[in-house]
């Protein structure tokens, strides 16, 4: 080293005299060595709809929306029981006036991405524009269905319904100051809170949602950790980190520990997972059920095939707060309504469900079957609870009988009237989709009903099921935030076109769930959750399926990977060591 010292000295020396040798001899000397980008390598197991907050209820849309967006407060990435802390704010709020009165103080690092509606320069976020924000969900233009978050909730909030402008003052949403937020309640909300750790409740910038208008979902400007790199709708889409985002650390480390995220739509389960096992993707969150036997061994407990664990690949299987269903068209012509032979028909197809069937081959042992809409490990889950409608094809034929559903020459059966009766499933054109189909099929077909499925993207069946015009579709709902009012508001009568598929809408349940949301977590709010799944069970818009146990793996370079409870993603939390050559 000496020797290399003494040899550069004297060129030094000239360079002081000589610009030009200066110049060579720094193209002669070595640069630094940069350090590799790290990059994490995902999916998305459908296309996104759009990156509005307040409009995208998909789970493609809202992992993204996690990562490019700012909702008051998060969830703590590492507490279990899952538990809330501050993100844009300096602390968790204020809360006075026996519950009714949260007032917030924000961030002052906070700041949108640079966007040409924001004169190209980054803008600093003030208590103003969560109010604009919140606002939004009331629009009637956006239909958005997170509305049900505040509707009725908020002081004041019926002159948002009755005549809606951005510039109508409430007093549920007040600017106190440049950084002081204060939202007031008409009534206590044990879950609060909760709605305010939404992507829904996210920041975004009044400027950018005026200048795009009805394109601001495809123009994502958010205070998140990352921002939009290279977006090619539904197939490939580039997160950059955003070297702006305000100080936040995991482990001491400034978050987010990646350069860019990768992300690639893969709708066919196949794909993915030989994806995976090819190494080109980092993590594989539920493994599906028709590749099961490929991956885990045939043990009770499910174990890594040993190939697999010998690449240290690690399985961690994950008790998901989702449930599936089957949903029904409450207001459909042939298999709606809420007379006794509709409410039959309508029995009979919940009683031909083989549960065990179900869990045991197509899901491999990994789920449990749903009593109730609530998944264990939500606040008011009732283990005791179980449902009155087994699997009981005889019983279900029996029902079909009494009320009028002959079969006809053909072995299937008709309307009372003598009118044919086809049901029509919509399913997702894949493969498990097409398994999911062939259960249905032989459940229905054994109680003599003909059924015929019409598959297409999920993002367009759900589009046509808030329109109203699909008749049934098996489906799942993940939990927004961990508490049963996220569940049982999905057959709200209020939320028909929204997140109540089913369009159900009857009075005695409508009551009931109303009366619930005043309640916390109490014996007394069980006792009403019984009677919505008493309801449920009596009036069948839902066939109640099963609660995943989700079998996830990882890549061994894969660092800090653990699932969270609630939130979809945890990309901003991710490492990644090198990857063996």
């Amino acid at each position: 080293m000496l020797k290399r010292l003494a040899a550069i000295l004297p060129l030094l020396r000239c360079a002081l005299w000589s610009p030009l040798l200066c110049a060579a001899l720094c193209v002669l000397m070595p640069a630094p060595a940069r350090a590799a980008e790290k990059v994490l390598h995902a999916f998305l197991s459908t296309g996104e709809t759009g990156l509005d907050p307040a409009v995208a209820s998909d789970i493609a849309s809202l992992s993204l929306l996690e990562n490019l967006f700012d909702p008051l407060l998060r969830y703590d990435y590492l507490a279990r029981p899952v538990q809330l802390q501050p993100n844009t704010v300096s602390a968790m709020p204020e809360v006075s006036e026996q519950g009714l009165s949260y007032t917030f103080h924000l961030r002052q690092d906070l700041y949108f991405t640079p966007d040409p509606a924001l004169g190209g320069q980054r803008r600093q976020v003030t208590a103003q524009d969560y109010v604009y924000s919140l606002k939004r969900l009331y629009d009637p233009v956006l239909k958005s269905p997170w509305l049900f978050l505040l509707e009725g909730k908020l002081a004041g909030d019926a002159a948002l319904k009755s005549h809606f402008s951005y510039d109508t003052a409430i007093a549920g949403l007040q600017a106190v100051d440049k950084f002081t937020l204060r939202i007031r309640l008409s009534a206590p909300d044990p879950n609060f809170l909760f709605y305010l750790a939404t992507p829904a409740t996210a920041v975004v910038a009044r400027e950018v949602i005026e200048a795009y208008g009805a394109q601001a979902g495809n123009h994502p400007v958010g205070t998140g950790p990352f921002v939009m790199g290279q977006w090619k709708h539904s197939d490939r889409i580039t997160l950059l980190a955003n070297r702006d985002f305000r100080p936040v650390t995991y482990q001491g480390r400034r978050v987010p520990l990646l350069d860019r995220i990768d992300i690639r739509v893969v709708e066919e389960y196949q794909s993915r997972v030989l994806g995976f096992l090819n190494g080109e993707f980092d993590f594989l969150e539920q493994l599906p059920e028709s590749m099961k036997d490929m991956v885990l061994t045939a043990d009770a407990k499910p174990t890594l095939q040993a190939p697999l664990a010998a690449r240290g690949i690690v399985l961690s299987p994950f008790p998901v707060l989702q449930t599936y269903y089957m949903w029904m068209n409450m207001e459909d012509p042939l298999i709606g309504g809420y007379s006794k032979d509709k409410l039959a028909l309508r029995r009979a197809i919940a009683l031909s469900y083989n549960s065990a069937e179900d869990v045991a081959l197509l899901k491999k042992g990994l789920a449990l079957p749903a009593q109730t809409p609530l998944p264990p490990n939500v606040r008011g889950y009732d283990p005791a609870y179980r449902s009155p409608v087994p699997f009981d094809p005889a019983l279900a034929q029996a029902l079909l009988e009494r009320f009028g559903y002959r079969k006809g020459a053909d072995g299937f059966r008709q309307q009372p009237d003598g009118k044919p009766l086809t049901l029509v499933m919509h399913s997702e054109a894949s493969t498990v989709g097409r398994l999911r189909d062939e259960l249905w099929r032989k459940n229905l077909n054994a109680i003599g009903l003909r059924v015929v499925f019409k598959s297409d993207k999920k993002t367009e069946i759900i589009k046509a099921s808030r329109l109203g015009s699909v008749m049934m579709f098996e489906t799942n709902w993940v939990a927004d935030f961990p508490d049963g009012d996220n569940f049982y508001q999905l057959l709200y009568g209020a939320n028909r076109g929204r997140a109540n598929y089913a369009r159900f809408d009857l009075p005695a349940y409508n009551q009931r769930y109303e009366a619930s949301r005043l309640l916390g977590d109490t014996p007394q709010r069980t006792a009403l959750y019984r009677d919505l799944a008493d309801l449920l069970h009596a009036y069948a818009p839902w066939v109640l399926l099963t609660h995943p146990v989700s079998a996830d793996l990882q890549q061994p370079w894969l660092k800090h990977y653990q699932r969270h409870p609630v939130e979809l993603t945890n990309w901003r939390y991710l490492d990644l060591a090198a990857r063996p050559q």
